[in-house]
Formats: C-alpha cells, sequence, structure tokens
C-alpha cells in the first residue's frame, strides 16, 4: 500500500563535498554523525529520559556503529501521557549547524526498526523537524501510525495537514531500511521528497510542494523515539537504530 511507490534504485549522494544527483541538483555536504568518532557529540542536544522517570539508566547510546534509542515502558517524558528519547540537531566544527527559510536540505541515512516498535492510533515519531525552544509544534514528522488498523510508516508535513506519502510497515521493521528525505524550508512554497528504500528496491518515493515547512528563527531535525502513552494495545518495551547519518544544503 506504498504511496506514489516505483520501482528503481533511490539516488543517493556518494562522497562529501560537491556533488550533483540524478535530477541536476548540486548539494555540499555539510554533517555526518560518524558514532565511533563523534558519538553523541555529534548532535546539538539529547534528550534522554528528561524527567528522571528511570534513573540511572542510559537509553541513548552507540552500539555496534549505531545509535540505540531505547524506550522501556516505565519511562515516562515532563509530561507524564508520552515518552521521549531522542537526539536533536546537527554538529559540525564545533558549531550548532543553521537551516534557515528558503533553503533546501537533504538527510540520509538508515533504520532499523523492530517489530517491537509499533505503530499506534496516536503520535509515535521516530524523526521530527521542530523550531528550538519549549511548546514548539512539529514542522513535520516521519511517524509510525496506523491507518484503518494496518500499521504504517508515514511522513507528514505537519503544519500543512498533509500526509505526503505512507506505506505498509510490517515489511520494513527487522532489517535496514534506507530514508532519503529532501526538504524545502518555506513557510508556503516549502516541498518534500520522501523516499523509502529496502536493499535496492524503493518502497516509497513521495513528493508534495506548495507546503508550509517553516515556523520561525530556523528548523532542527530530531531523531529518535517520541510517543505518546495513549494506544497502550500497541505498546511496549522496545528500541530504535539509526545509522548513517549525512545531511547535504542544495548549492544549486
Amino acid at each position: 500500500m506504498g504511496s506514489n511507490a516505483m520501482a528503481g534504485e533511490a539516488q543517493r549522494v556518494q562522497r562529501p563535498g560537491s556533488t550533483a544527483d540524478g535530477d541536476g541538483m548540486h548539494w555540499v555536504q555539510r554533517w555526518t554523525a560518524d558514532p565511533a568518532r563523534a558519538g553523541l557529540k555529534a548532535f546539538e542536544g539529547v534528550e534522554d529520559d528528561r524527567a528522571s522517570s528511570d534513573p540511572g539508566v542510559k537509553h541513548v547510546y552507540v552500539q555496534d556503529g549505531a545509535y540505540r534509542f531505547d524506550m522501556p515502558m516505565n519511562e515516562r517524558d515532563s509530561s507524564p501521557d508520552r515518552q521521549r528519547n531522542e537526539v536533536k540537531g546537527m554538529r559540525a566544527d564545533g558549531a550548532d549547524l543553521q537551516i534557515l527559510k528558503g533553503q533546501t536540505w537533504r538527510f540520509t541515512d538508515s533504520v532499523y526498526i523492530p517489530s517491537s516498535l509499533e505503530a499506534t492510533t496516536s503520535f509515535t515519531h521516530i524523526m521530527q523537524f521542530k523550531k528550538p525552544g519549549p511548546g514548539s509544534a512539529p514542522i513535520m514528522v516521519m511517524s509510525l501510525r496506523q491507518h484503518d488498523g494496518t500499521p504504517t510508516i508515514e511522513f507528514n508535513s505537519a503544519l500543512s495537514g498533509k500526509i505526503v506519502g505512507h506505506t505498509a510497515l510490517a515489511p520494513l521493521q527487522n532489517k535496514w531500511i534506507g530514508v532519503d528525505l529532501q526538504v524545502t524550508f518555506d513557510d508556503k512554497d516549502g516541498a518534500i521528497n520522501w523516499k523509502l528504500t529496502d536493499g535496492s528496491r524503493t518502497v516509497v518515493d513521495a513528493h508534495a510542494s506548495s507546503l508550509d515547512t517553516w515556523l520561525s528563527q530556523r528548523a532542527r531535525p530530531k531523531w529518535g523515539i517520541y510517543r505518546s502513552l495513549k494506544d497502550k494495545d500497541h505498546l511496549k518495551s522496545t528500541y530504535l537504530l539509526v545509522k548513517g547519518l549525512k545531511a547535504y544544503q542544495q548549492t544549486s
């Protein structure tokens, strides 16, 4: 039940520096998160059990070349109706990278979603973009959500109220899948291209334009698990793995 699914392999940026993809877009690699070399210092910040509900335990850490996000059922966020273990932002050369209005960025990585991390009828986000600061609404989210009783993975342009694409979750669990996301950040002329790959097979290649992908100041990506506790039938202790994180900025 993929949205805009198509055959063929996803276009990938192959090396750092300036390069062009198959559409003639030129990209400069601005960031990579190397778990072995940078660890959690690759990010602007870490949100690990902010309410200290599971004290003395690390829930966000490096394991076997990937970033691991653990989520035990007993943990609670500062808002007790939800759970959150995430990393936020991107640091390169000792500075926080700035995503500004009018810019186009590309984010690539691989994620491993175990069967214990289920889609829910409420929200279960594994990637977000937000404006820094407390109480900020999500700009866009990649989520695991039940659609008419079917577990799916979706990308939602939240400010626009538009699902850019979605596909069945179960065939993509318990394996590494590729994520390739392109975003133009703008309050009315924003655009999103979201692609998922399973090996050499493209599962979803979805695009939407004329979107609101901007709040103010700057946009900041987040990776990890952020979920509501409302759908108890689909919740259990779980984890998420992410590796190969890279970010590119379009130059022309």
